[in-house]
């Protein structure tokens, strides 16, 4: 797969960008929705109108690092009206501004890129049917932003229903068959009781002894999906459990209280790191009491003060790094610190093909990874809510309306859109 992108030296250089606006035809102006702290009042919703674009069959360029990395879209009234409805800021421009924007984008000096957005991402999260005592981040900023999506399970990912999609989501999911290694602290909970015994009548009704191993052909399924050319964006413990899920394949990793029998003897040395997507030379904790899948995540050894647990965005070059630069557009490169059950990664245990997308300057921790597998790509980000620092479960989910330009929320949307930049290689 390529990216939108194409170097040319035309002769009539300003003509040539007036053609190459949207590949359309050509409209008397354009709409210019700004993505900087001082000019866009709801950066998240802002994200939901460039979606509605697409989803109405219009290209939208995506204006890498200028301003906040903003949004140019063709000009409809209905465009405006939903941008008016939703509170998002919006400029219209004519179409020689929009031209000299775009020459000043095309500038060698200039750290900036326009990418073409061209089909609007099919998106599948990942959740089970029954409700949670917890929330999920990606879902609720897909609906505060009017994203659609559905949710797909176990179920529909053992029938390979996932290639129906282009992005695909999971969030606080246990991949190993601990059961979230809630079993310490909640063991006696009725919420803990009940979700155990749905997952062991689920893996019962597909046909597997052990929710472990049903887990595993789930998560062996997302694998194949994400080789196949599928994006994947994971958050809180779906980041590590489905590494070291994989990592463990044929190798029985749970204790007695979990799966009923014991673990395998010298179950750490059968590790295969060579099956992972992000992680290497991870250790297992042993311990069931303990509320910890291994020493990938950092959250029981941080010491970092709250006013001080901020992470930085890496700047990347827009023409030669586009992956990561559209992953990183932000209107701050300084993103507030959260917890999760996995809030960040030892830096020492990811792979050396994964990109470090944000690090935590204090401790030197990873909050934000990618990395590409086969034909397809996945990011990784630590933490359970951007804008709650410390979520418990029970606890009430945030409402957006407090937090519309939320730059760590940004961060979701960004991979949100990130597929639609995709396009399949031509046949020479």
């Amino acid at each position: 797969m390529v990216f939108c992108k194409t170097f040319f030296k035309p002769k009539n250089f300003f003509s040539l960008l007036v053609l190459l606006l949207f590949n359309t035809a050509v409209y008397g102006s354009y709409l210019l929705i700004p993505m900087d702290a001082t000019s866009q009042k709801n950066h998240l919703k802002a994200y939901g109108i460039t979606y509605f674009s697409l989803l109405q069959g219009n290209k939208v360029q995506w204006l890498l690092n200028y301003r906040g990395g903003s949004f140019l879209l063709e000009d409809h009234e209905n465009f405006r009206r939903e941008c008016t409805v939703r509170g998002v800021s919006f400029e219209v421009i004519s179409e020689i501004e929009a031209v000299k924007i775009l020459e000043l984008i095309a500038s060698p000096s200039q750290n900036m890129e326009a990418v073409i957005l061209e089909k609007a991402p099919k998106i599948a999260v990942y959740s089970p049917k029954e409700n949670q005592p917890w929330d999920d981040a990606v879902t609720m900023v897909l609906e505060f932003a009017e994203i659609p999506y559905d949710v797909v399970y176990d179920e529909e990912v053992l029938q390979d229903k996932l290639l129906l999609y282009e992005w695909l989501h999971l969030h606080h999911e246990d991949f190993t068959g601990q059961f979230g290694k809630f079993y310490g602290a909640f063991r006696s909970a009725p919420w803990y009781i009940e979700s155990k015994v749905n997952a062991e009548k689920r893996a019962l009704d597909l046909g597997y002894q052990k929710v472990s191993e049903q887990k595993l052909d789930v998560a062996l399924k997302i694998r194949d999906y994400v080789v196949g050319g599928g994006f994947m964006f994971a958050m809180c413990s779906a980041t590590d459990s489905f590494d070291i899920a994989l990592s463990a394949e044929g190798v029985d990793i749970c204790e007695v209280m979990f799966d009923g029998d014991p673990s395998d003897r010298g179950y750490q040395e059968q590790l295969d790191y060579e099956k992972t997507f992000a992680f290497k030379d991870f250790t297992l904790e042993r311990n069931p009491i303990i509320y910890e899948f291994s020493n990938i995540d950092t959250t029981r050894k941080r010491k970092v003060l709250k006013p001080e647990d901020y992470f930085e965005l890496k700047a990347y070059s827009a023409k030669w790094d586009m992956v990561p630069s559209m992953l990183c557009q932000n209107h701050t490169l300084m993103i507030k610190g959260f917890m999760g059950q996995t809030t960040a990664f030892e830096p020492n245990l990811i792979k050396p093909t994964v990109m470090i997308m944000g690090q935590n300057n204090v401790n030197g921790e990873a909050r934000y990874i990618h990395g590409v597998k086969g034909k397809g790509m996945f990011t990784f980000f630590g933490g359970h809510d951007p804008e709650d620092y410390q979520h418990r479960v029970g606890d009430p989910k945030t409402e957006l309306d407090l937090h519309p330009t939320s730059p760590g929320y940004r961060l979701i949307l960004n991979n949100v859109l990130f597929p639609a930049a995709r396009k399949k290689k031509q046949k020479t």
